[in-house]
């Protein structure tokens, strides 16, 4: 009767452990799930424990004789070889025999024209502010809310997304602890802060109805414990938070597969979670709606083109010949292009150098990737050669924009001060990181474009127009500190040349002078990129 007791609690106290495990930790019911495995050991020791427990007579301190009973011992037996047969799939399924399915993770046009598939950058809609720059804009606008600042505090997700044709950074508030939660749980979260990536320009949206769904909630508000208790079997990715057109949040979740157990992630799908009500529906990856623009993280991106870049050739190879082995750069940024925001790294050999093969483009929402070949300086070089202009000023710099700059594959780099406020702006050329110009931001990146090309005038492009005009008039004028020449010809046609463009000419040209002149495009005042003599 004692031992049958003693059944009894046993069983509850299992039943319980694995309730509250599984009500905590929430793996996914998925055998292909790592997380999954550990939550069965952990139950499978607590097991033994537990027998071990009721095991043991209390009145000598020893183990009882039918503790350990054949069927205890098949028990122990299969669990083991279970674990070790999970250990041999993975290595069969591991690179070192399946190299040619992981360099095939991702399929990439190795045909990409920089020219014609990268617009010309459009200054109006390029992102000038990094994530860090973004944060410190979204927290100066909440310490301005005094009724909310000391209920929630500002996440730091800030999602890059394209809204409504503006590239801008989102997040949400969420609450600032547990008092305040239950404090506030019944209205939710009040606002999320939305920072334009262009301009600066920053604001807390206030919502109607708050967000119950959330990191920071607790028990069944909790966002992962209401994604799991609605979707039992999936394994889900990190979670971003976006705006739909009419600017209503959602939790963009992506579902995800593996090859094993944990190798090979691959996106299976996308749950898209309303924070509000909690309604959510999954989706397809082909099904997904245009306003989602990230449905794969860039961790996964970055893996699988280096998977590419370094099995495409067998796995040996990847070890010792390391013929055409390539792998992606330490960093990444985003850029938008059309409605979609990509995400950009360069492609290096596998041997250190600080030089790139070329760089990728990366549709974060289909995964569409194309390869440019186009060698030129690794980013962290370009970054250096740019702190160097400026280097008694001890600015650090943004990882690069990668940019079509008048047909030229051109790094824009932020030089940013202590309060990581962005004090510059550095163009440096990508395939000769030497040429290099910094300019004060305060005078605007058109300013700081014009400055560069000036000094490196592109006279390649099919968009430049060469002619030769004859100097009726000049004069010259002082415009923050940079000397600008005009010109009139015969013709009544205007002309502008800073003194970059040819500072050893210049100041001798006279009326009647003939020159060979360079510029981009009809106006009423031509901006002259480059003379010829």
């Amino acid at each position: 009767m004692k031992n049958k007791k003693f059944l009894i609690i046993y069983v509850i106290s299992i039943i319980l452990f694995i309730g509250i495990t599984y009500y905590l930790f929430l793996p996914a019911i998925n055998i292909h799930s790592p997380g999954f495995w550990i939550y069965l050991f952990i139950i499978f020791v607590a097991i033994i424990i537990g027998k071990l427990l009721i095991s043991i007579d209390y009145r000598t301190g020893n183990l009882k004789k039918r503790a350990y009973t054949s069927f205890w011992k098949y028990v122990y037996v299969s669990m083991g070889a279970i674990y070790l047969i999970i250990i041999i799939i993975n290595i069969i399924s591991s690179p070192i025999f399946q190299s040619s399915s992981y360099s095939q993770r991702i399929k990439i046009d190795e045909n990409g024209n920089f020219n014609t598939d990268v617009k010309e950058v459009d200054f109006n809609t390029i992102p000038l502010l990094d994530k860090d720059s973004s944060s410190k804009l979204g927290d100066r606008v909440m310490g301005e809310m005094t009724d909310l600042v000391s209920q929630f505090y500002v996440s730091n997700l800030y999602t890059q997304i394209n809204y409504n044709n503006e590239v801008v950074r989102v997040t949400p508030l969420e609450y600032s602890g547990i008092i305040k939660y239950f404090t506030n749980h019944k209205k939710g979260v009040t606002g999320y802060i939305i920072v334009n990536s262009v301009d600066g320009k920053s604001e807390l949206v206030k919502l109607d109805k708050g967000m119950k769904y959330m990191p920071s909630a607790l028990f069944s508000e909790d966002l992962t414990r209401k994604l799991r208790f609605t979707y039992p079997t999936e394994i889900f990715g990190e979670a971003n938070f976006e705006l739909d057109n009419e600017g209503k949040p959602y939790w963009i979740i992506p579902t995800i597969k593996y090859s094993g157990v944990g190798l090979k992630e691959e996106i299976s799908g996308v749950i898209i979670l309303d924070p509000i009500t909690g309604n959510s529906q999954k989706y397809k990856v082909a099904n997904v709606p245009t306003w989602v623009d990230h449905v794969y993280n860039a961790s996964l991106i970055l893996d699988q083109v280096n998977d590419w870049g370094t099995y495409k050739n067998g796995f040996l190879n990847s070890l010792f010949g390391q013929k055409e082995v390539v792998v992606t750069t330490e960093g990444y940024n985003y850029l938008t292009l059309d409605d979609d925001v990509y995400l950009y790294t360069g492609i290096t050999s596998v041997a250190t150098d600080e030089s790139n093969l070329g760089f990728i483009l990366c549709n974060m929402r289909t995964k569409e990737t194309v390869y440019y070949q186009v060698p030129g300086a690794e980013e962290y070089s370009a970054m250096e050669s740019a702190k160097g202009q400026v280097q008694q000023m001890n600015y650090t710099s943004t990882f690069p924009l990668l940019i079509n700059l008048e047909g030229r594959p051109t790094y824009l780099i932020s030089l940013k001060d202590n309060a990581g406020l962005v004090k510059m702006y550095a163009f440096v050329d990508v395939q000769n990181y030497q040429k290099v110009v910094v300019t004060d931001s305060s005078k605007g990146i058109e300013e700081a474009s014009r400055n560069y090309l000036a000094t490196n005038p592109v006279t390649d492009s099919k968009d430049i127009i060469k002619k030769d005009i004859t100097i009726s008039k000049i004069s010259t004028s002082i415009i923050d500190g940079n000397t600008y020449y005009y010109f009139t010809d015969n013709s009544g046609t205007k002309y502008r040349a800073s003194i970059k463009v040819a500072d050893d000419y210049l100041p001798f040209v006279t009326v009647g002078n003939t020159l060979s002149i360079y510029y981009r495009n009809e106006s009423d005042l031509i901006e002259i990129i480059k003379i010829e003599r």
